[in-house]
């Protein structure tokens, strides 16, 4: 007989904040409106055709933007960039206009917004979106890059941001 064990959410939570995880700002705009927000569960899929995944929490239907747009920007930061990851990760309550404030935005080639300063920036189309469990999956054809400057990653791990 096979043995099996029930796994609880917050023991899985609890062990995922072991898992170190590079911290990004994943950005929309268009017809349905503009949003940004701060994921860890990024990566990439496949280099060629260049393709990207982006996890997001599907209970919140702000979230929605995201696959109604039909593009987003994935964009790695910085160690320099706390400020903004915590600005975007909803945990401050700004709005999401106020938090486009934080970096300087601009446009690649599917009109979602990008950090000109990030570590990298993915510019994709939406190609496809996955419902899984609690979380929205987003694969994304990259249709633009930036390589920004060679400087320390921004990570998280253990509940909290890191640098190397």
């Amino acid at each position: 007989m096979l043995k099996t064990s029930v796994v609880e959410p917050r023991q899985y939570r609890d062990a995922m904040s072991r898992f170190a995880g590079a911290v990004h700002v994943v950005a929309t705009d268009g017809k349905a409106g503009r949003r940004g927000t701060t994921v860890i569960a990024a990566c990439s899929v496949s280099d060629d055709p260049p393709t990207v995944l982006v996890c997001l929490n599907a209970t919140n239907p702000s979230n929605d933007l995201f696959r109604d747009n039909g593009v987003f920007s994935l964009n790695t930061l910085h160690s320099g960039q706390r400020e903004l990851a915590n600005a975007f990760s909803g945990l401050t309550g700004l709005p999401q206009q106020e938090r486009f404030a934080f970096g300087v935005w601009d446009t690649l080639a599917t009109g979602a917004p990008t950090l000109s300063d990030a570590a990298a920036v993915f510019d994709c189309e939406l190609v496809e979106s996955e419902d899984m469990a609690t979380h929205r999956i987003l694969f994304g054809r990259v249709k633009g890059v930036r390589i920004g400057d060679s400087l320390d990653p921004l990570l998280y791990y253990n509940r909290q941001y890191r640098v190397l």
